[in-house]
């Protein structure tokens, strides 16, 4: 059994519309309501896959006892959320059917109190400790009153348990828990230029693993994933640019990491699974899902460049 946790889960709206105008009114043609936030979507995609997940962090209101609900119905996927007395906030996703393009507006969170983070963070260890857990992700931002070292605190439980840990967040955030050691942090290029100071790609990844991270694999956008593991270094290129809402592609990209992590797949094949499940969540047409026979065209055509670490 997997665990996600997203400390700042969403309601997930995504309106299509012909062509988006600024200034105008718009007809909406199909409007797709689902629960989201990054943990959330990779748990979605782990399901998917075939994994069995538990999905953990915070739900309030009305927004959030929907969230339940439909994550009660999703197959293999167990709800674990800690109430919060503030309502989960909602994301709204302007799908323009001209362009492909995608405009994302992202409400802030609920406010957590100081007693509400500490009950989270007992029944978290609780979770990661529980026997068969295989493997944990922590992705996402923080919601207001959450303690920027939050996930330091989550990246040491789960080693303290011997779990393998994937932090996907940024900004002060992954700066603090990068020096709790996770085993794989998943930053994209943005990210990993603030947290080192380089924009350059290679340069990057190697400062970040000194400052803690074991594994980094990088997200480039139309250059792919860029890895630098104690088992080596590799690139995975995706064989052709695919158009679409590209909301929820890194957090596929993150349930093929975890995937591949817990069925001990070679880091050259965990790359190429990550990269296809990324893509073709682009191609679908809501963030959490992937559109399975895109899937399964790009899975082989990925390619994988570099070299295992010298013996």
């Amino acid at each position: 059994m997997m665990l996600t946790v997203t400390l700042n889960a969403a309601l997930d709206l995504t309106y299509r519309v012909p062509a988006l105008v600024p200034h105008t009114t718009h007809r909406v043609t199909e409007v797709i309501e689902r629960p989201g936030g990054k943990g959330v979507n990779v748990a979605r995609v782990l399901a998917a896959l075939g994994h069995e997940v538990t999905v953990t962090g915070f739900a309030g209101g009305d927004t959030g006892r929907i969230l339940r609900e439909r994550l009660a119905d999703e197959p293999r996927v167990t709800v674990a959320f800690a109430p919060v007395a503030g309502t989960t906030r909602r994301t709204l996703a302007v799908a323009d059917a001209a362009t492909g393009d995608t405009t994302q507006l992202n409400e802030p969170g609920p406010a957590v109190t100081s007693a509400e983070w500490a009950a989270f963070l007992g029944s978290y260890e609780e979770l990661v400790r529980r026997p068969g857990t295989t493997a944990v992700a922590l992705c996402g931002s923080l919601p207001p009153g959450v303690p920027v070292g939050a996930y330091a605190l989550l990246v040491r439980a789960a080693r303290a348990a011997h779990v393998p840990v994937l932090l996907d967040t940024s900004g002060e955030p992954l700066r603090r828990a990068v020096a709790a050691r996770p085993d794989i942090i998943k930053p994209n290029a943005e990210e990993l230029a603030e947290l080192t100071g380089s924009h350059e790609p290679a340069r990057a990844t190697r400062d970040a693993r000194r400052r803690g991270a074991h594994s980094v694999v990088a997200s480039l956008g139309a250059d792919g994933l860029l890895a630098l593991t104690p088992d080596g270094g590799w690139q995975a290129r995706p064989p052709a640019p695919v158009r679409g809402n590209p909301t929820g592609a890194g957090d596929s990209a993150v349930a093929g990491l975890l995937s591949g992590l817990a069925e001990g797949l070679p880091w050259p094949d965990r790359l190429a699974r990550a990269l296809a499940l990324s893509a073709a969540t682009v191609a679908a047409p809501a963030a959490g899902e992937f559109d399975r026979a895109t899937y399964e065209d790009l899975l082989p055509r990925v390619t994988v460049t570099g070299r295992p670490a010298a013996a």
